[in-house]
């Protein structure tokens, strides 16, 4: 089946069983709670970390976090809880 078509056939269905887009299409979920906290979930691994950025690849692209003073909470296979100052948050298309 023909990528484009896969990524249709999943909206549709998501669409039609009105379940999260996240859930179905595998997309990241960020929670961000002011510019203290940021939680990711259906990350694909930790590709950058220094006290300034953070680089995360995602199954299609990547996100970029920048600002200062972070430090990982939590870290799991496919989620993360980052904490510092957020100031940019980026999506980064492949």
């Amino acid at each position: 089946m023909p990528k484009n078509l896969s990524q249709r056939m999943k909206r549709w269905i998501t669409n039609k069983m009105e379940l999260p887009a996240d859930v179905m299409m595998d997309l990241p979920r960020i929670t961000m709670i002011g510019q203290l906290h940021i939680y990711i979930e259906n990350h694909r691994g930790l590709l950058t970390f220094t006290d300034k950025e953070v680089r995360l690849l995602l199954k299609q692209g990547q996100l970029l976090i920048k600002g200062n003073s972070f430090v990982i909470k939590t870290i799991l296979p496919e989620e993360i809880m980052l904490e510092g100052k957020i100031e940019h948050v980026q999506y980064i298309e492949n």
